[in-house]
């Protein structure tokens, strides 16, 4: 028997500069080539023009008193300003704090208090939220920049040349947000070496060269967008193409006949919503050639489809703890390999499946926790040491909470979760943060949230409530105490108002016979893949 561990080869090398270091490569190297399309703003920028650009915004942070060490927070869908913010924080130093667009005023007050972010710069709204009222009302002591306003306008106009700055590629450059078991999202702290490495080996993984074109309808408030998309393109002198603010099918399919595109990312539900519209045929997709699947599991009878049009399509698997990838199939691997695992190993990286009680790592073909350890493990959670240490243990593995199983060959599969997360629609989900929000309602005892299967999100979201003796409540009217104080994703869709939990003799709540219920109940059964008759 051969234990379930693996470690990915040591060549290519990693990059040894900073994320300014590799613009300033770029624009030396591929400086008439395109660097960044967006679609929607009519925008072209070469790598040369990208660099300039870059620095003249770096130049005006840095006149509005940003410095190496500080916390820019960034709130806004996608946009050229996103990847100039991107870039013209990490030539400073300063650290790039990601936001989701979809955060309300209570996740967003949050966040910045957390972290510390001294400057906010954001769009002005975004689809029904008003991003200027909504972070006076958040946090009015933190100054905030919107995009498109004279103030912006002067501070990315700025001239002359960004201060020099004395950076090491191990020091902190990005923090990003994930949703927290204890009901408070956690700050992943990245490095240039994590992210910048990252994107590097992604593009590799993908074949990049300057000649590709990748369009990134993900976003890049996430790893998914900023360090796989905008860093695996620039690491290869490839071009960023941005479809739209946020993912639309038809725009993402018109920006890659338009834009000749090479590459196309996307979660799973993007990729169905794409192959589900009523003109797909039309649309010349001929010069796709590769692109990445990832952010939840990949169904695959999709994943077939998409090879159909991009035959070097890769799955990714990582977090954001990670930076995110830590294995990824090739385009050489089988068609069941490709379709059914997350691929094998990353290079400089090493992962392994052990038994959650114990610690011990199993052989290959038993189930047991993914964990992963190298160069792409998080500095650690922003001001959190205990949370750090739970989730990196002392030999460096970052213990993922997802059962895995590894086969004779190293290629793994995913097969659940340890924990309660719940990915909808690529969106992570840690029900625990929806359990804390719902016991501040008057008239909720007690609150319990699982997953229950959706054809169309992967997951969806059930709460269950216990409500003060001889309170009656309207569910819609449970959803609308949620609605504008949590991201609309975290809203239940489902609610269930029962008078107990399903429990153990010890105490314990059983949520998997709440989500077996609940899947009867709802009539879910055909989205969970069981059998009626």
């Amino acid at each position: 028997m051969t234990a379930a561990i693996d470690s990915g080869p040591a060549a290519p090398a990693l990059p040894t500069t900073t994320i300014g270091g590799a613009l300033d490569h770029a624009a030396a190297l591929w400086g008439e080539r395109e660097a960044l399309v967006s679609v929607e703003q009519g925008l072209r920028l070469t790598y040369a023009e990208l660099a300039a650009a870059v620095d003249a915004l770096a130049s005006g942070l840095a006149a509005r008193g940003v410095a190496k060490g500080d916390r820019v927070g960034i709130w806004s869908p996608n946009c050229a300003e996103w990847l100039l913010t991107q870039y013209a924080t990490a030539r400073l130093g300063a650290i790039l704090v990601t936001i989701n667009p979809a955060y309300r005023t209570h996740e967003l007050a949050y966040v910045l208090e957390q972290s510390g972010v001294s400057l906010l710069v954001a769009a002005p709204s975004f689809k029904t939220s008003d991003y200027v009222a909504m972070s006076a009302e958040a946090a009015p002591d933190v100054p905030a920049v919107f995009f498109g306003s004279p103030e912006w306008q002067a501070i990315a106009g700025a001239t002359g040349t960004p201060p020099a700055v004395q950076l090491s590629p191990d020091e902190a450059i990005n923090i990003q947000y994930t949703s927290g078991t204890t009901g408070f999202p956690k700050g992943a702290t990245l490095s240039h070496a994590n992210i910048l490495g990252n994107g590097f080996l992604v593009g590799e993984g993908c074949g990049y060269t300057e000649r590709d074109r990748v369009c990134v309808p993900v976003p890049f408030y996430h790893c998914f967008g900023m360090v796989m998309g905008n860093l695996g393109a620039l690491t290869h002198g490839a071009c960023v193409v941005v479809p739209a603010p946020a993912f639309d099918p038809a725009a993402t399919l018109r920006a890659v006949q338009a834009e000749r595109c090479t590459s196309l990312y996307g979660v799973p539900t993007m990729f169905i919503a794409a192959l589900g519209l009523d003109d797909f045929s039309s649309y010349d997709l001929s010069t796709l050639r590769t692109g990445i699947m990832a952010g939840s599991p990949c169904p695959v009878e999709v994943m077939k489809r998409v090879a159909d049009y991009m035959p070097e399509v890769t799955i990714c698997y990582g977090m954001t703890e990670t930076s995110p990838v830590s294995t990824q199939t090739k385009a050489d691997d089988s068609l069941d390999n490709r379709t059914a695992t997350v691929g094998r190993v990353h290079p400089h990286v090493t992962v392994k499946v052990v038994d959650p009680e114990t610690g011990g790592t199993v052989q290959r073909g038993e189930t047991g926790e993914l964990c992963t350890g190298g160069y792409g493990v998080m500095l650690g959670y922003w001001n959190d040491e205990a949370k750090t240490a739970e989730a990196v243990d002392a030999e460096g593995f970052m213990h993922t909470g997802d059962l895995a199983v590894m086969d004779e060959h190293g290629y793994l599969s995913i097969v659940g979760r340890s924990k309660d997360m719940v990915i909808r629609g690529g969106e992570n989900i840690y029900p625990r943060e929806v359990e804390e929000f719902l016991y501040t309602h008057p008239d909720v005892v007690d609150a319990q949230v699982i997953g229950v299967p959706d054809e169309k999100y992967g997951e969806e979201l059930c709460a269950w409530v216990r409500l003060r003796e001889g309170v009656t409540m309207d569910v819609d009217g449970l959803r609308e105490f949620c609605t504008g104080k949590l991201a609309h994703y975290k809203v239940p869709r489902y609610v269930r108002v029962c008078d107990e939990f399903p429990m153990t003799v010890t105490g314990k709540v059983q949520k998997f016979k709440m989500r077996e219920t609940s899947i009867e109940e709802l009539g879910l059964q055909a989205a969970a893949g069981i059998r009626t008759a």
